[in-house]
């Protein structure tokens, strides 16, 4: 039974890279046409529909969802997380979806070598080669040196790193906090944090493109659907290596879609930061065993 309920949790995994791979292709179609803060609000006044109508549906009802005592914590994580789907939303306009993706690989690195002083846990000698061999494929994707640094390549890290802290901090509530809680809190602060940036830059969108922004909203809800059944099937540390397909379909989405090309540093660098990466993933199973 656990075997197939693993099997069971790789292919929800599959699944959910497949929808999050699409979303971001609605999301740079409509970033490059709209106010970025526009469309993320909109995803997240959506969002928090959901996750309100979810938790209303659970044990406890909504009491239970909102009742916290580390409120100020979620608060900052939902504010992050809109910042950092900001950012994500910025650079796929200007960087495109590849280019975007194969930095945003890097956070499952950060989030290891953050953990330490984040949670106290430690980290070996390993999981920290592995770490630094990480960040030199991102070098590699940059190519420092032979091209004008910009904000614009900096920014798929910077939402890398933020996106790393949401989810640590994510494990830090979880200690008091059941999903059920900080999966509320998240849609209802970014939906209402975002309020403040999408409201007075407001546009009106052609008919076909609420007809996008609707598939984004169901896309965006879906996905976090499959990635929470995912984890519920399996281990963490057995589906999360299949995340990495996402790179693969985005690869096709940007290619095929947008004519985006493929440079051959970027398949190396992403090639290091994901091989360093389920390193890191083997390392944390293989310590936690013991």
């Amino acid at each position: 039974m656990t075997e197939q309920n693993t099997q069971r949790g790789i292919w929800m995994m599959v699944l959910t890279t497949l929808i999050f791979s699409a979303q971001d292709g609605v999301t740079r179609h409509l970033t490059m046409q709209y106010p970025v803060q526009m469309v993320v609000m909109l995803r997240f006044w959506f969002f928090a529909l959901f996750v309100i109508w979810l938790s209303a549906r659970q044990a406890g009802g909504l009491r239970a969802a909102v009742r916290t005592r580390q409120a100020p914590l979620h608060i900052a994580r939902g504010l992050m997380l809109v910042g950092q789907i900001c950012m994500t939303g910025l650079a796929f306009a200007h960087n495109g979806l590849i280019e975007t993706h194969s930095l945003l690989t890097s956070y499952p690195l950060m989030v290891a070598a953050l953990s330490g002083p984040f949670l106290g846990e430690k980290v070996g000698w390993r999981r920290w080669t592995a770490i630094l061999l990480g960040f030199s494929g991102i070098l590699v994707m940059l190519r420092p040196g032979l091209s004008v640094f910009s904000i614009w390549s900096v920014l798929p890290l910077l939402a890398a790193l933020i996106f790393a802290v949401y989810s640590l901090l994510t494990r830090y509530a979880a200690r008091q906090d059941k999903a059920q809680v900080s999966f509320f809190w998240t849609g209802v602060v970014g939906a209402v944090g975002m309020s403040f940036f999408g409201l007075p830059v407001w546009t009106m969108m052609a008919p076909m493109d609420w007809g996008w922004m609707l598939v984004l909203c169901c896309t965006s809800c879906a996905g976090h659907y499959c990635l929470i059944r995912a984890y519920d099937l399996a281990e963490a540390s057995a589906v999360q290596p299949f995340a990495y397909l996402q790179l693969v379909f985005i690869g096709l989405l940007g290619i095929f879609l947008f004519h985006e090309t493929l440079r051959v540093s970027v398949i190396f660098g992403s090639a290091i930061v994901i091989a360093a990466g389920l390193f890191t993933l083997w390392r944390q199973r293989v310590t936690g065993r013991g």
